[in-house]
C-alpha cells in the first residue's frame, strides 16, 4: 500500500468532500494530478506554494484509488513523481494534514 501526497487548499478540499471526489486544475490542463512521495513534499511546497496560506496535505492510499496512478520522471527536478490520471476518490484520502 504505497502512500502518496497531494497539496491543495482547504477550500478546494472542502469542495471535493461535497462533490465526492477531488480534481485539481492540472487534471484538465495536463491530464493528471501531481502528487509526491513524503520526501518530496517540502520541495513541492517551496517551489509551488511559497507564501500561500490555508494549505492541506492529502495522504492518499494508492490501493484505494479508483483512478490509475503512475510514477513518472520529471526532468525539471530530476526525480520521479506519482501522477494520478483521473479524479481522486474521497475514500482513498486517509488523512488531511493542515500545513499553514
Amino acid at each position: 500500500m504505497p502512500i502518496i501526497y497531494h497539496v491543495t487548499t482547504a477550500p478546494e478540499w472542502e469542495q471535493a468532500q461535497r462533490q465526492g471526489f477531488y480534481e485539481s486544475p492540472s487534471l484538465k490542463e495536463e491530464g493528471f494530478i501531481h502528487c509526491s512521495e513524503d520526501r518530496q513534499v517540502a520541495g513541492v511546497l517551496e517551489r509551488y506554494f511559497a507564501g500561500k496560506k490555508d494549505l492541506v496535505k492529502l495522504e492518499i492510499n494508492t490501493d484505494k484509488l479508483t483512478s490509475r496512478y503512475v510514477q513518472e520522471w520529471s526532468p525539471s527536478v530530476q526525480d520521479t513523481f506519482p501522477h494520478i490520471y483521473g479524479p481522486i476518490n474521497i475514500e482513498a484520502v486517509e488523512k488531511v494534514i493542515s500545513l499553514m
